[in-house]
């Protein structure tokens, strides 16, 4: 986190199980993030929040095979989404998204009702991990 910004507090975390080793889900996992989450300008939506970077989310930091760390903010929120890969004790691997984010001011107050209050958030973060799961196959 840089210097000056607010403390992120925790939001969610969502877990599956993969039937796969974790060098497959790692890669479908670092495919995806660079593909769909850090690659592309998040267009119409994107400019009206004023997200930063255009993408959503900026890649931090990653240790290999282990774990993936994206920020990014906007007019109503800064955030931290975090996935992590861990072996299972019976062969299969799980895949961790952790999110953590501060939505200041009245706005900020609003768009976290109508995002995490409506469980809209929880719906994509399980379609995301979902759509990994499928990039493993």
């Amino acid at each position: 986190m840089t210097e000056g910004t607010p403390e992120l507090a925790h939001i969610d975390e969502h877990t599956i199980v993969i039937d796969r080793r974790r060098e497959q889900v790692w890669a479908a996992l670092d495919r995806y993030v660079s593909q769909r989450m850090v690659a592309r300008d998040s267009a119409r939506l994107g400019r009206i929040l004023g997200v930063d970077p255009p993408a959503g989310f900026e890649r931090i930091s990653t240790e290999e095979g282990h774990e993936i760390i994206l920020t990014g903010r906007h007019r109503f929120s800064r955030y931290r989404l975090s996935f992590e890969v861990a072996d299972t004790t019976d062969g299969r691997t799980r895949l961790t998204a952790t999110t953590h984010a501060t939505f200041p001011g009245v706005g900020g107050k609003l768009y976290r009702l109508a995002v995490v209050g409506s469980h809209g958030h929880a719906i994509v973060v399980k379609r995301m991990l979902r759509s990994i799961e499928r990039r493993t196959r």
